[in-house]
């Protein structure tokens, strides 16, 4: 049985495919560790990068949708016995030049397991992106249980302030992502225990994730952000070389 489809037990990788490359293995090991801790069965590097190349057809810069299905017992609480692969490619979506976020109205608890995985039960990220779409901005910024910052829907967050650069703290409740672990080996990127003062305080802000790449915040709740255009090139051409 599918247990991805009833019960939402399974993972996916995100990956703007430019053949194998060194970020690609982070997205095999991060989804490699997420199905031990959950118990999921799971394919091999060179299966993972096969599956990828069998779809994309020889086609590069492209985006692509990696989907470990879970299948198994129909009874939710049995471990599961096997895995399907399915992988979506479709054409790369351009990036938004710049953004403006809102806080959103949604939290999550920094104990909840599910939120450090990237894993196909994807209706909380969709509800916080929903909400601010109606809000009239691209994206919402996601608190926990104590009024911390944690992430967007879909993206990591930088902060830069005090001339440091600044993450929110991946044990607050939040998915690590595959970008930001790029970045932070190149830079000096600090994890933080981050609240909204460090938002009104920081000069500028940036998103990240492997679709986006890196974009510059312009606005948060309608307070104007600048554009650090020498960061912005300097992690632009960071995540290139990966």
């Amino acid at each position: 049985m599918n247990r991805t489809l009833y019960f939402g037990e399974g993972l996916f990788e995100t990956i703007r495919w430019r053949g194998e490359t060194p970020k690609v293995k982070l997205h095999y090991e991060r989804l490699k560790s997420s199905a031990q801790e959950l118990g999921l069965k799971y394919p091999s590097y060179e299966e993972f990068l096969s599956y990828i190349r069998t779809a994309a057809g020889g086609e590069k810069d492209i985006y692509v949708k990696f989907c470990l299905l879970s299948k198994g017992s129909e009874y939710f609480g049995d471990e599961p016995e096997d895995y399907e692969v399915r992988v979506v490619v479709k054409a790369l979506p351009s990036p938004p030049k710049e953004v403006k976020l809102t806080l959103s109205s949604y939290r999550r608890h920094s104990q909840n397991p599910t939120f450090r995985h990237k894993t196909t039960n994807f209706l909380f990220n969709i509800l916080v992106k929903r909400e601010a779409r109606k809000r009239g901005y691209y994206d919402g910024i996601v608190l926990n249980e104590k009024e911390e910052i944690t992430e967007c829907s879909s993206a990591n967050l930088v902060l830069l302030k005090d001339n440091g650069l600044f993450t929110p703290y991946r044990d607050g409740g939040l998915l690590w992502g595959t970008t930001l672990e790029m970045l932070s080996k190149e830079l000096n990127i600090k994890e933080e225990k981050l609240k909204v003062k460090d938002l009104e305080e920081a000069g500028s802000i940036f998103i990240t994730n492997s679709i986006l790449g890196v974009v510059p915040v312009t606005e948060v709740e309608g307070l104007s952000k600048e554009v650090n255009m020498d960061l912005l090139q300097e992690m632009r051409s960071i995540i290139l070389r990966g």
